[in-house]
Protein backbone atom coordinates (compact mmCIF):
# COMPACT_ATOMS: atom_id res chain seq x y z
CA UNK A 1 0.00 0.00 0.00
CA UNK A 2 2.91 2.35 0.86
CA UNK A 3 4.04 2.56 -2.74
CA UNK A 4 0.76 3.80 -4.13
CA UNK A 5 0.58 6.53 -1.49
CA UNK A 6 4.10 7.73 -2.35
CA UNK A 7 3.28 7.52 -6.03
CA UNK A 8 0.32 9.81 -5.52
CA UNK A 9 2.49 12.27 -3.61
CA UNK A 10 5.07 12.33 -6.43
CA UNK A 11 2.31 12.84 -8.94
CA UNK A 12 0.87 15.69 -6.90
CA UNK A 13 4.22 17.42 -6.72
CA UNK A 14 4.71 17.44 -10.47
CA UNK A 15 1.37 19.04 -11.19
CA UNK A 16 1.22 22.87 -10.95
CA UNK A 17 -2.47 23.00 -10.09
CA UNK A 18 -1.93 20.55 -7.24
CA UNK A 19 1.21 22.33 -6.06
CA UNK A 20 -0.84 25.51 -5.77
CA UNK A 21 -3.49 23.63 -3.75
CA UNK A 22 -0.92 22.06 -1.43
CA UNK A 23 0.98 25.30 -0.76
CA UNK A 24 -2.25 27.26 -0.29
CA UNK A 25 -3.48 24.73 2.26
CA UNK A 26 -0.16 24.90 4.15
CA UNK A 27 -0.34 28.70 4.27
CA UNK A 28 -3.99 28.67 5.31
CA UNK A 29 -3.04 26.32 8.14
CA UNK A 30 -0.05 28.42 9.23
CA UNK A 31 -1.49 31.92 9.17
CA UNK A 32 -5.21 31.51 8.64
CA UNK A 33 -7.37 31.57 5.54
CA UNK A 34 -8.41 35.23 5.89
CA UNK A 35 -4.85 36.50 6.26
CA UNK A 36 -3.45 34.62 3.27
CA UNK A 37 -3.47 36.39 -0.11
CA UNK A 38 -3.15 34.95 -3.61
CA UNK A 39 0.03 37.01 -3.99
CA UNK A 40 1.60 35.22 -1.03
CA UNK A 41 0.65 31.85 -2.43
CA UNK A 42 2.32 32.82 -5.74
CA UNK A 43 5.45 34.04 -3.94
CA UNK A 44 5.76 30.78 -1.98
CA UNK A 45 5.49 28.80 -5.19
CA UNK A 46 7.89 31.11 -6.95
CA UNK A 47 5.44 31.71 -9.77
CA UNK A 48 3.91 34.96 -11.07
CA UNK A 49 0.45 35.95 -9.96
CA UNK A 50 -0.60 35.58 -13.62
CA UNK A 51 0.57 31.95 -13.62
CA UNK A 52 -1.48 31.34 -10.48
CA UNK A 53 -4.44 33.14 -12.04
CA UNK A 54 -4.34 30.77 -14.97
CA UNK A 55 -5.40 28.01 -12.58
CA UNK A 56 -7.38 29.84 -9.88
CA UNK A 57 -8.95 33.30 -9.78
CA UNK A 58 -9.71 33.31 -6.03
CA UNK A 59 -8.80 31.61 -2.77
CA UNK A 60 -12.34 30.22 -2.71
CA UNK A 61 -11.69 28.44 -5.99
CA UNK A 62 -8.59 26.83 -4.51
CA UNK A 63 -10.47 25.45 -1.50
CA UNK A 64 -13.47 24.27 -3.49
CA UNK A 65 -11.22 22.51 -6.02
CA UNK A 66 -9.16 20.93 -3.23
CA UNK A 67 -12.30 19.69 -1.62
CA UNK A 68 -13.53 18.18 -4.88
CA UNK A 69 -10.17 16.48 -5.58
CA UNK A 70 -9.44 15.15 -2.12
CA UNK A 71 -12.93 13.84 -1.47
CA UNK A 72 -13.26 12.23 -4.92
CA UNK A 73 -11.98 8.90 -3.50
CA UNK A 74 -14.94 8.97 -1.07
CA UNK A 75 -17.31 9.52 -3.99
CA UNK A 76 -15.65 6.62 -5.88
CA UNK A 77 -15.94 4.46 -2.78
CA UNK A 78 -19.69 5.10 -2.52
CA UNK A 79 -20.10 4.20 -6.20
CA UNK A 80 -18.12 1.01 -5.66
CA UNK A 81 -20.00 0.12 -2.46
CA UNK A 82 -23.39 0.48 -4.14
CA UNK A 83 -22.47 -2.12 -6.71
CA UNK A 84 -21.22 -4.69 -4.16
CA UNK A 85 -23.18 -7.37 -2.31
CA UNK A 86 -24.09 -6.36 1.26
CA UNK A 87 -21.59 -8.79 2.78
CA UNK A 88 -19.32 -8.40 5.79
CA UNK A 89 -16.30 -8.37 3.45
CA UNK A 90 -17.76 -5.42 1.55
CA UNK A 91 -18.38 -3.45 4.73
CA UNK A 92 -14.90 -4.13 6.08
CA UNK A 93 -13.40 -3.10 2.75
CA UNK A 94 -15.45 0.12 2.79
CA UNK A 95 -14.07 0.96 6.24
CA UNK A 96 -10.51 0.23 5.08
CA UNK A 97 -10.83 2.33 1.93
CA UNK A 98 -12.54 5.15 3.79
CA UNK A 99 -9.68 5.18 6.30
CA UNK A 100 -7.20 5.57 3.42
CA UNK A 101 -9.29 8.30 1.77
CA UNK A 102 -9.45 10.26 5.03
CA UNK A 103 -5.71 9.93 5.53
CA UNK A 104 -5.21 11.46 2.07
CA UNK A 105 -7.54 14.35 2.84
CA UNK A 106 -6.33 15.03 6.39
CA UNK A 107 -4.98 18.58 5.80
CA UNK A 108 -8.31 19.51 4.25
CA UNK A 109 -10.30 18.23 7.22
CA UNK A 110 -8.06 20.19 9.54
CA UNK A 111 -8.84 23.26 7.45
CA UNK A 112 -12.56 22.53 7.71
CA UNK A 113 -12.32 22.22 11.47
CA UNK A 114 -10.42 25.47 11.88
CA UNK A 115 -12.35 27.56 9.34
CA UNK A 116 -15.94 26.67 9.97
CA UNK A 117 -17.33 30.04 8.87
CA UNK A 118 -15.59 29.76 5.48
CA UNK A 119 -16.72 26.17 5.12
CA UNK A 120 -20.32 27.24 5.75
CA UNK A 121 -20.03 30.10 3.27
CA UNK A 122 -18.59 27.93 0.54
CA UNK A 123 -21.17 25.19 1.11
CA UNK A 124 -18.40 22.61 1.46
CA UNK A 125 -20.00 21.13 4.55
CA UNK A 126 -23.19 20.36 2.62
CA UNK A 127 -21.31 18.30 0.05
CA UNK A 128 -19.51 16.44 2.79
CA UNK A 129 -22.80 15.69 4.57
CA UNK A 130 -24.17 14.30 1.30
CA UNK A 131 -21.16 12.00 0.96
CA UNK A 132 -21.47 10.86 4.57
CA UNK A 133 -25.11 10.04 3.89
CA UNK A 134 -24.10 7.96 0.86
CA UNK A 135 -21.56 6.05 2.96
CA UNK A 136 -24.07 5.48 5.72
CA UNK A 137 -26.55 4.01 3.28
CA UNK A 138 -24.12 1.35 2.08
CA UNK A 139 -22.73 0.41 5.48
CA UNK A 140 -25.91 0.34 7.59
CA UNK A 141 -28.45 -2.48 7.28
CA UNK A 142 -31.81 -0.67 7.47
CA UNK A 143 -33.46 -3.79 8.89
CA UNK A 144 -30.80 -4.21 11.60
CA UNK A 145 -31.63 -3.39 15.21
CA UNK A 146 -30.91 0.16 16.32
CA UNK A 147 -27.84 -0.87 18.34
CA UNK A 148 -26.25 -2.43 15.23
CA UNK A 149 -27.13 0.57 13.08
CA UNK A 150 -25.42 2.75 15.67
CA UNK A 151 -22.38 0.44 15.62
CA UNK A 152 -22.07 0.82 11.85
CA UNK A 153 -22.35 4.60 11.97
CA UNK A 154 -19.91 4.67 14.90
CA UNK A 155 -17.37 2.86 12.72
CA UNK A 156 -17.33 5.90 10.41
CA UNK A 157 -17.15 8.34 13.33
CA UNK A 158 -14.32 6.33 14.86
CA UNK A 159 -12.31 7.04 11.73
CA UNK A 160 -13.13 10.76 12.00
CA UNK A 161 -12.17 10.79 15.67
CA UNK A 162 -8.98 9.04 14.64
CA UNK A 163 -8.06 12.08 12.59
CA UNK A 164 -8.72 14.74 15.20
CA UNK A 165 -8.98 13.39 18.72
CA UNK A 166 -6.27 10.76 18.40
CA UNK A 167 -3.82 13.32 17.05
CA UNK A 168 -3.11 14.26 20.69
CA UNK A 169 -2.37 10.68 21.76
CA UNK A 170 1.28 9.78 22.09
CA UNK A 171 2.56 7.24 19.61
CA UNK A 172 3.49 6.48 16.04
CA UNK A 173 0.90 7.99 13.61
CA UNK A 174 0.82 4.85 11.45
CA UNK A 175 0.25 2.62 14.50
CA UNK A 176 -2.54 4.92 15.64
CA UNK A 177 -4.16 4.76 12.22
CA UNK A 178 -4.00 0.96 12.30
CA UNK A 179 -5.48 0.84 15.80
CA UNK A 180 -8.32 3.19 14.85
CA UNK A 181 -8.99 1.13 11.72
CA UNK A 182 -9.06 -2.08 13.75
CA UNK A 183 -11.70 -0.63 16.10
CA UNK A 184 -13.81 0.58 13.14
CA UNK A 185 -13.61 -2.84 11.46
CA UNK A 186 -14.59 -4.49 14.76
CA UNK A 187 -17.67 -2.27 14.96
CA UNK A 188 -18.98 -3.14 11.48
CA UNK A 189 -18.18 -6.81 12.12
CA UNK A 190 -20.17 -6.83 15.37
CA UNK A 191 -23.05 -4.98 13.72
CA UNK A 192 -23.08 -7.42 10.83
CA UNK A 193 -22.96 -10.47 13.07
CA UNK A 194 -25.67 -8.98 15.30
CA UNK A 195 -27.95 -8.59 12.30
CA UNK A 196 -27.19 -12.14 11.12
CA UNK A 197 -27.63 -13.63 14.60
CA UNK A 198 -31.24 -12.55 14.76
CA UNK A 199 -32.27 -14.06 11.42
Amino acid sequence: MGDTMDGTKQQRRGNTRQRIQDVALELFAEQGYEKTSLREIAEHLDVTKAALYYHFKTKEEIIVSLFADLTQPIEDLIEWGRSQPHTLETKQEIVRRYSAALAGAQPLFRFMQENQATVRELRIGDTFKERMKGLREIIVDPEAEMVDQVRSISALFTLHAGMFVMADLEGDPEKKREAVLEVAVDLVTQAHEGARGRK
